[in-house]
Order: C-alpha cells, then structure tokens, then sequence
C-alpha cells in the first residue's frame, strides 16, 4: 500500500491506523475548528475531517495521500469538546448520564494536488448508564476524560459506564476501520 500521511495528533488514530498495517507519517494540520452558525453536528465534523486534510496535505513539502479525522460528542443537540476543567467535565456527565447520545466521527482522505477530500461520516448511538458524582469524580481524577471529546474514552477506564453502542465501536474511538479501509483501497500500490 501506498505510503500516506495522518493529519492528527490523536494517539488513538495513529494506534487504530497501525491496525490496517498502514504505512504513515504523522503531520501537523492547525486548522479553525469553531463552528459555523447554524452548522449541523455531522457537518460540522466533515468539515473539520477535510480541512485537516487539505492542511496535513499542504504543510508537506513532498506530499503524501493524507488521511485527516475528527470526532465529536453530541447530546440534545449540543456538541461537546474536550472537558475544559472539572466543572465542564461533571456539567457533560450530567448531560451524558443514563442516556443516549450521538457521536459523530468523519474521516477524509487528500490524495492529490487537487485536494478535493474523498470522505465519510459515521454516526453512533451510546448509551451511558446512570453514574454517581462519586463515579464522575473518580473518573476524572484518573486523568483520562481530559484529551477526550465528551470527556470519556470507551476503549479505557470510560467503556465501564457505557451500556451499549449501536454503530461502529472504532468510529467512537476516533477511527472506524471499516470505513478508514475503504477509502484507502482507492490509492494505488506502491511502487
């Protein structure tokens, strides 16, 4: 398989990369990630997905194809970042707990000069179940929530309060394989 790029910082999408046996360098792709007014959450994260693309490709002074990702958490129509402080992260606990929220995660792939960002969105259903201030409080203390959108990771200490799923489990970690897959069985081989 070609050599490609990945426009992420996320420790998570170079591990879940690895797992597909691709061969990739990380760059660095600072983009504006406000959203616009009136944007819907699945827009929002597409966007996102092919800006870092476009950037990680740009920044590159011999390019490479490059794989751009972002994911986010989304509960009564409210989109959720990373946990500012503690207070942010037990305010999204509250939101999240014993309930069902979204979480979006595009993918987008710059393959040329063009840059016109092949890219998919995949959606999934989570089901938190009831937590105690107690439990958020520890949770946070661990450390982990704070480099997490929503504030938690399913595939650490956070996957103990998630009842269920309906999607793809790799989207909410930050890279559904499947989908990641397909997009890269479009460049040719390397020569």
């Amino acid at each position: 398989m070609t050599r490609i790029a990945l426009a992420s910082a996320s420790p998570r999408r170079r591990e879940l990369l690895s797992q597909l046996g691709v061969n990739f360098v990380v760059v660095q792709a600072p983009i504006d990630e406000a959203v616009l007014p009136g944007e819907a959450a699945a827009d929002y994260v597409l966007r996102l997905a092919k800006a870092k693309a476009v950037a990680g490709f740009r920044a590159q002074p011999e390019p490479l194809p490059t794989l751009g990702a972002d994911t986010i958490v989304v509960v009564d129509g409210e989109i959720l970042g990373k946990p500012q402080d503690q207070a942010d992260f037990l305010r999204m606990m509250r939101l999240l707990s014993g309930r069902c929220h979204q979480v979006y995660t595009a993918v987008a792939l710059c393959r040329d000069a063009a840059c016109e960002p092949q890219a998919v969105t995949v959606a999934t259903d989570v089901w938190f179940g009831p937590m105690s201030e107690a439990q958020m409080l520890a949770y946070w203390h661990s450390g982990e929530p704070a480099d997490k959108a929503g504030g938690y990771g399913i595939q650490g200490l956070g996957g103990c309060f998630i009842e269920k799923i309906h999607g793809s489990y790799f989207a909410v970690v930050g890279l559904p394989l499947f989908e990641t897959a397909a997009l890269l069985a479009e460049l040719p081989e390397a020569v």
